[in-house]
């Protein structure tokens, strides 16, 4: 890995500790408008002092944060289908030249593996590679799972090691039993993906779950941005990467935050 590489990957994932509090807010590239993410600036801005990195799509980038944004980026670069269509179609939608004039840190597809479209998003996967070695930006793998696809030891071991061998610098998967054995056998850093919104004692122990086995942090977005204090979810979940807080004192961060009943009532 050149130094280029190396600089991109630790603005990322914080060489102090080597851990990462990534926010995840692209999915309306197949979504649509999700909830939380209909005025994307208005979310993104109060949470970004927060994060160590963001992740989004290139018009999110473009129109809704500011380029004095000092977080690194990480750029989704495939897409092409939405929900109602076969999502593992997956193409890349942006080229290296434009995620290098948006000077991004990072570029993120996903890889469909057992999915119909299996071997084109891993080919894509390995394409992006080869670009991202040219110009020294990393690749993170993010293991889609389809409704037929469980999401055990097994399925995600399987994923993660081949985007690990395809050359991807970081992937993106699921928690789930017996964790550690997918980090072990993943000789890349593993992140740990937040998923659908789940109540915030919930989403905060899957954080500790995820640095307790082994994951370097988690790529959070429903979960803080659709919580009722988000500014102070994505502190809890920080308190818990970087601090090392236990479960219920990173929820004591989140409960302070929160409105008053008078407020959320008002909201």
């Amino acid at each position: 890995m050149h130094w280029g590489m190396e600089n991109r990957m630790a603005r990322i994932i914080q060489p102090a500790d080597g851990r990462c509090v990534m926010l995840a807010v692209d999915h309306g590239y197949f979504l649509g408008p999700t909830s939380g993410l209909e005025q994307p600036r208005e979310t993104i801005e109060p949470l970004l002092p927060h994060a160590d990195a963001i992740m989004l799509t290139r018009g999110v980038l473009r129109n809704a944060v500011d380029a004095n944004m000092q977080a690194p980026v990480v750029l989704r670069v495939s897409g092409g289908t939405s929900i109602l269509k076969e999502l593992s179609n997956e193409d890349i939608t942006v080229s290296i030249e434009d995620a290098i004039r948006l000077n991004i840190s990072a570029m993120a597809l996903s890889i469909f593996v057992g999915s119909e479209f299996e071997k084109e998003t891993l080919v894509s996967m390995a394409k992006l590679v080869d670009e991202g070695e040219r110009y020294g930006i990393p690749v993170l793998a993010v293991t889609a799972v389809g409704k037929d696809m469980a999401r055990d030891e097994r399925y995600l071991g399987l994923a993660c090691r081949i985007a690990a061998e395809m050359g991807a610098h970081f992937v993106k998967t699921y928690y789930c039993e017996n964790f550690e054995n997918v980090v072990n056998s993943c000789p890349i850093p593993v992140i740990v993906a937040g998923g659908k919104k789940t109540p915030e004692m919930e989403a905060l122990e899957l954080t500790r779950n995820a640095v307790d086995h082994g994951a370097v942090g988690v790529d959070m977005g429903r979960n803080i941005f659709q919580s009722d204090s988000p500014a102070g979810m994505i502190q809890a979940v920080r308190a818990i990467v970087h601090g090392g807080a236990s479960v219920e004192d990173a929820y004591q961060i989140y409960e302070a935050s929160r409105p008053s009943g008078t407020e959320r009532a008002a909201g």
